[in-house]
């Protein structure tokens, strides 16, 4: 058991509630997204297989990490969702731990790479080498580079430079890389988890809007309390720690991915994350005089795929099938916060952009 952040309580799965907040069979008011869940015989019995599955998942990480379990459950959601993750927080709080975590429980072959000003585009994605045969004749050989894994941990990713951070767009996106004129497909599922240093800004190239866009979820670790911490020391200054165990597979992993993209959503919900996030937009007819007045510019499209995808998974992490309006409040922030700008009289104000997205989230959801 290691310092940081974990879910230190891990409750067996329950039941799989089978209705949604408004109280009809979630299966009644399935969207057009979720229509091949019809496909399957019983979507709950699935899912309850799925729970119990997802809960076996947090106690292994429980087994290395204590300590805030939003940020655990927060990080699977991303990748459930299909989607990556960046991790911001100081330095020392087990984020580098988590990645390697999660690469054993969800068995995905895991790779890290330390971002720093002198990384290349090459030391990332791979390259090509001249190799002579034993005949004497000479041909070019690709080697991959460590983007070619299942679970990239992009160590202080801000600490590179614009050019090799771009080297990441295409990988995160299309889950492909192109060297040499040639595309080359990455492993599946591909899922990055980058890092972020966000005190520390001397030497650092904050990402672009159109890379900080490609991340699900942007999460925000912090320190531990005062009886986890306490937790943390005497777990770390003995001889034995606990290790542990692969309980998904990469194919596994995929499957439950796949069941997540058909759970059903209630309209109620769907409504709801259309109009926070067209409410977040500076310029929309929703936006509220605070918005109006503080946001730069508001969330795209994506953001709302990302709270669609988001909320089924935090749902089945939760035990239940559909998910809630409590789901959509509890993920806008992830959700939104690295997807918006404010201007600068706003800052100067001493408006937040957390502020604005509680306030965005009382008048959608309410």
């Amino acid at each position: 058991m290691v310092s940081g952040t974990g879910y230190s309580n891990p409750q067996p799965a329950r039941r799989i509630a089978r209705t949604n907040e408004n109280g009809a069979t979630p299966l009644e008011s399935i969207t057009a997204d979720a229509a091949p869940a019809a496909e399957h015989a019983d979507p709950v019995a699935e899912a309850e297989g799925a729970a119990e599955t997802l809960s076996a998942v947090r106690r292994e990480i429980a087994k290395r990490i204590v300590g805030q379990d939003a940020v655990v459950e927060l990080t699977l959601a991303a990748i459930l969702s299909g989607g990556h993750g960046l991790l911001v927080g100081v330095p020392g709080l087990a984020k580098t731990l988590l990645v390697d975590t999660l690469g054993t429980v969800l068995g995905l072959d895991n790779k890290r790479v330390q971002f720093t000003p002198d990384l290349m585009p090459a030391d990332i994605l791979g390259s090509e080498v001249l190799e002579t045969g034993s005949d004497g004749s000479r041909a070019f050989k690709f080697i991959q580079g460590p983007v070619f894994c299942q679970l990239l941990m992009a160590d202080e990713i801000n600490r590179a430079s614009p050019r090799t951070q771009s080297a990441l767009l295409q990988a995160m996106q299309e889950k492909q890389v192109t060297v040499a004129g040639e595309m080359r497909d990455l492993p599946a599922p591909f899922h990055v988890l980058a890092t972020q240093n966000p005190i520390e800004q001397e030497g650092a190239y904050p990402l672009p809007e159109a890379q900080l866009d490609r991340f699900l979820l942007e999460i925000v670790v912090d320190y531990p309390t005062l009886e986890e911490e306490r937790q943390i020391l005497l777990a770390t200054t003995g001889t034995a720690q606990e290790e542990a165990r692969a309980v998904l597979d990469a194919e596994g992993l995929m499957r439950l991915q796949g069941f997540i993209r058909r759970a059903p959503v209630g309209d109620k919900v769907t409504e709801a994350i259309l109009s926070l996030v067209r409410s977040c937009r500076p310029e929309d007819a929703s936006a509220s005089r605070q918005v109006a007045d503080s946001v730069a510019w508001g969330p795209g499209p994506r953001a709302a795929q990302a709270l669609m995808l988001s909320t089924r998974a935090r749902a089945l992490l939760n035990g239940r099938l559909a998910p809630s309006l409590e789901d959509v409040a509890a993920l806008a922030r992830p959700a939104l916060r690295h997807r918006m700008a404010l201007g600068f009289a706003a800052k100067a104000e001493g408006v937040t952009l957390e502020g604005v997205i509680d306030e965005a989230v009382t008048r959608a959801v309410g």
